[in-house]
């Protein structure tokens, strides 16, 4: 067998030169500082169209100090998952920022296209570091000038799979 060949298997069209059109390696001290932010938030690219060809993703990493927050702004048509790796999140959403939920180390935060939000960091002496990752190639933050809710409502995540948090 060719360890060069693409598998019989695939019903899509592949690579002929694997060498090329491969698996990418992006060392975390190399990522990508020059990409659109949102005013108290550092992000990084690590995977995009244009650093690795990623068509339909890209993804990378998320610093927020301690005690700061985003301004408010959305991703237009773009679907975000934010994986937190250490800190507390606190997210704000809705038209003035009015629904709020927290996250902590090894929680997912999803956010659906279009939806006003704000991250922040919840905790006064640790930086909250996140993995981030869309559902588009390229980056797009569009930010508001939002005047938030005062008291927002929390609201806590059912598992519509597992409503009575069965397994």
């Amino acid at each position: 067998m060719d360890a060069h060949a693409p598998p019989a298997d695939r019903h899509d069209p592949a690579p002929t030169d694997w060498k090329h059109d491969r698996v990418r390696v992006v060392p975390g001290d190399q990522l990508d500082g020059n990409v659109p932010s949102t005013p108290g938030m550092d992000r990084k690219a690590a995977i995009n169209f244009a650093r690795v060809g990623a068509q339909k993703l890209w993804a990378g990493t998320v610093h927020i100090h301690p005690n700061a927050k985003t301004g408010a702004h959305h991703h237009g048509p773009l679907e975000s998952v934010i994986y937190v790796v250490k800190g507390r999140a606190r997210m704000r959403w809705g038209n003035a920022l009015e629904f709020t939920a927290e996250a902590g180390p090894g929680d997912f935060i999803y956010v659906p296209p279009f939806v006003p939000h704000q991250e922040i960091n919840a905790s006064a002496s640790e930086a909250l570091e996140c993995v981030l990752c869309r559902s588009d190639g390229q980056a797009v933050a569009v930010n508001l000038d939002i005047e938030p809710a005062e008291s927002p409502q929390t609201v806590l995540w059912i598992d519509p799979t597992h409503p009575h948090g069965g397994v």
